[in-house]
């Protein structure tokens, strides 16, 4: 079935308040996640609330914890997530960097310790919006090891999203490459299995190491593995999202001496650079517009399926069609977001679009 962006939104806001947020981290949570439902992207969509439910009864997840600054010394920020909600974390850590940004020309940021950026694109899309260029590495501690190696058939990582944006100089939009480091994001898997899908192509590792596109094999024991992108490539740009994230963030990496509770918690380590510190906005806005250009002027064989698209498109263009079409979201997971807002005391009304 298909639901406005706004119903979203409203069921969205009351979980949150019901359930200790304030008003304005509500907003910040809710806009995130309908957002996320919005661009395609619905693995990191209002879907999520079922897991944070649970997250909240057992005390993994702190409603109105804003992150806490550990260092500032203006081109070098660090912060604490102190588990809160990671939407708000990630907006109100990269507003900051953004500033330090336009005054320093970039900022190295890092985040600690909050529970689940969310869809970390939105983050690469709101420094681009205020003109900056930014790099994103994330990684995933507490929840138990998600993706294989490159040759291997045991999880070893979380799904370690990184994204690069740059902003929109020619009317296209944002470039935002932003990526799970997984073939496909664990979310996804969870959308699968809730619609009674499977992928169309193999996808995953069983647990004894053959490929399979059965969604399945993530929600059950003995469980399987997620397989990364591109072969060692991609398994290697898991690693180093791991590194990056996890070291100088100081939240550690999913190295097994760690506790883990089985909850997402985030780090993320980010640059946002002010490109006027380097170079000519003119200039820049024309080398990025004949580069488009150029890209796109590839012939595409089946151009009206597949056409020549740059990173962040196929998201806009999703964007439009759902805002004026709704968002769909199958029996299962909706059921789930109602039960978990029946469960917050919200009436059964107000979940009904």
């Amino acid at each position: 079935m298909r639901y406005s962006k706004e119903f979203l939104r409203a069921v969205a806001q009351r979980f949150l308040t019901a359930t200790g947020s304030d008003e304005a981290e509500a907003r910040i949570v809710a806009d995130h996640m309908v957002l996320a439902n919005l661009r395609g992207h619905d693995s990191h969509g209002i879907g999520m609330i079922a897991m944070y439910a649970d997250y909240l009864k057992t005390g993994r997840l702190r409603p109105n914890t804003p992150p806490t600054v550990l260092k500032d010394t203006g081109a070098l920020l660090q912060l604490q997530g102190n588990l809160g909600y990671g939407q708000r974390a990630g907006y109100e850590a990269t507003e900051m960097a953004i500033e330090r940004a336009r005054k320093h020309g970039l900022c190295m940021y890092t985040i600690a310790n909050c529970c689940h950026l969310g869809r970390i694109g939105t983050y690469g899309e709101q420094a681009a919006a205020a003109g900056m260029v930014s790099v994103h590495f994330v990684n995933v501690n507490q929840f138990r090891p998600l993706v294989a190696p490159y040759c291997g058939s045991e999880a070893r990582f979380g799904t370690n999203p990184f994204c690069c944006a740059l902003p929109d100089v020619d009317g296209r939009g944002p470039f935002v490459l932003d990526f799970a480091t997984s073939i496909v994001a664990m979310g996804k898997t969870r959308v699968a299995m809730l619609a009674g899908k499977t992928f169309d192509e193999p996808v995953i590792l069983t647990p004894e190491g053959q490929p399979t596109a059965d969604p399945r094999y993530m929600w059950q024991e003995p469980t399987g593995a997620l397989m990364a992108f591109a072969k060692h490539k991609g398994s290697g740009l898991c690693w180093a999202c791991e590194l990056m994230a996890g070291i100088l963030s100081g939240g550690g990496t999913i190295q097994p001496e760690h506790e883990r509770d089985g909850s997402i918690v985030n780090n993320m380590t980010a640059f946002v650079i002010d490109p006027k510190a380097l170079c000519n906005p003119e200039w820049m806005a024309h080398e990025i517009a004949a580069l488009n250009d150029y890209v796109k002027s590839s012939p595409a064989p089946d151009p009206e399926n597949h056409p020549v698209l740059m990173p962040g498109e196929i998201e806009r263009l999703r964007t439009a069609d759902r805002s004026a079409h709704g968002v769909e979201i199958s029996d299962g997971e909706m059921a789930a977001v109602r039960r978990v807002c029946l469960d917050a005391g919200i009436p059964a009304s107000e979940l009904e679009p």
